[in-house]
C-alpha cells in the first residue's frame, strides 16, 4: 500500500496513511487483543495522540466485524490505518513469515520501528537480546511499550529472567559489538522471532509462550 496514494476503503476515502498498525490474528480473532488497544492509545498521530474514540472505534470493529472481515484469512494479519486527519479503516490481508531472520535483519527492522517511534510514540517491533541469562530490551527506559513487548515482559517476569535496557541495542548488533548470547526479535505482527544466527534455549522457550498463545486463541474458536 503507497504511502503516496488515497486508500478507499469501507465507503470512503482515507488520506495518505500516517500510521499503519499491523496486528496478527488467529482463527479471526485478536491473540494479544487488550494489549494492542492500550498501545494503540499510547501513539500519536501527526503529534497528537489517537483518541479514545479512535481505540473505542477500533475495539467495536474488532468485536462487530473482524470474524466475517477475516473469513478468507482467519490466521492474516489485521491493518488498521489512520490518516492524517485521524480518520481510520481496517482491513485483512495474509500473513507471511520473515524469511532468513538473521540477527542482522532483524536489527534492520528494529532500527526502522525505532524511527516509526519517534513519530507515532510506540515500536512495533524490537530486538531483545539475551546476556549472561538475563534479556536485554532494545528500547529506552522512558519508551511506551509494543503489546510484544509487554507479553515479552511478562513471559520473562514468570520465568525469572531479569530484564535490562539498552536503546543502542540494535546499532549494537549491527556494529557486532552487542556481545549478546542470542537474539531475537518481538514484533506485533510476527510475534517472538529467535535469530537463525543466533538462537538459544532462552528465545526459543520465549517463542514457544508466544506460540502456546496463538495456540489457546485457536482453540477457544474452534
Amino acid at each position: 500500500m503507497s504511502a503516496e496514494r488515497d486508500v478507499q476503503m469501507d465507503g470512503f476515502t482515507l488520506g495518505a496513511p500516517a500510521l499503519v498498525c499491523r496486528w496478527r490474528l488467529a482463527s479471526r480473532a485478536l491473540p494479544m487483543e487488550n494489549r494492542l488497544l492500550r498501545a494503540l492509545s499510547c501513539r500519536r498521530v501527526n503529534g497528537s495522540p489517537v483518541s479514545q474514540q479512535l481505540v473505542a472505534w477500533a475495539k467495536q470493529h474488532i468485536e462487530w466485524t473482524l470474524a466475517e472481515g477475516a473469513a478468507e484469512h482467519p490466521d492474516g494479519v489485521l491493518m488498521l490505518i489512520i490518516d492524517a486527519e485521524g480518520r481510520a479503516a481496517m482491513t485483512v490481508g495474509p500473513y507471511e513469515p520473515l524469511a532468513h531472520p538473521t540477527s542482522s535483519l532483524l536489527a534492520d527492522r528494529a532500527c526502522v520501528a525505532e524511527v516509526e517511534a519517534t513519530e507515532t510514540g510506540v515500536a512495533p517491533e524490537t530486538l531483545w537480546g539475551v546476556r549472561d541469562d538475563r534479556l536485554v530490551w532494545g528500547r529506552s527506559s522512558d519508551a511506551a511499550p509494543s503489546a510484544i513487548d509487554t507479553l515479552v515482559s511478562d513471559l520473562a517476569r514468570t520465568i525469572g529472567i531479569t530484564v535490562e535496557r539498552d536503546e543502542l541495542l540494535a546499532h549494537r548488533v549491527l556494529d557486532g559489538d552487542a556481545h549478546l548470547d542470542e537474539v531475537f526479535l518481538a514484533s506485533d505482527e510476527h510475534g517472538v522471532v529467535p535469530s537463525s544466527t543466533a538462537s538459544g534455549r532462552r528465545s526459543e522457550r520465549l517463542a514457544e509462550g508466544y506460540a502456546r498463545l496463538l495456540a489457546s486463541t485457536n482453540a477457544k474458536r474452534r
